[in-house]
């Protein structure tokens, strides 16, 4: 069993607001199990949206934690208010969190495309 949406989101945002950064929820869905995308903006303009990370990534059943794949890096807002769009078309139960950060550091697990790792 994985760590309910709700809590996951709730600790995302008390650490955000810990390293100096903002974090606000966008869009709140399922409290139990509701995929999480994460917004991320910097100083310069960019976003980075960050996407659950397909099953394949996750070693065994034991693994509570959640992993996210980059789905757009350093994106414009327009390109990143699509693909959330088109998400919550997909999955109207998704959350949506905003974290402003030039640096996320270990806020949450990214996996590498060749999934061994921080891209």
């Amino acid at each position: 069993m994985r760590l309910k949406s709700h809590i996951f989101v709730s600790s995302l945002l008390r650490r955000a607001f810990s390293l100096g950064g903002y974090a606000a929820v966008l869009r709140k869905g399922a409290e139990d199990a509701g995929a999480i995308f994460i917004r991320q903006r910097t100083r310069l303009g960019t976003e980075t949206l960050f996407a659950p990370a397909p099953q394949n990534f996750f070693a065994d059943e034991i693994d509570l934690g959640r992993k996210f794949e980059v789905r757009l890096s350093d994106s414009d807002a327009e390109q990143v208010d699509a693909a959330l769009a088109s998400e919550i078309r997909f999955d109207p139960d998704c959350w949506i969190v905003e974290i402003e950060l030039d640096d996320r550091g270990d806020l949450f697990e990214v996996v590498a495309e060749d999934g061994k790792g921080r891209p």
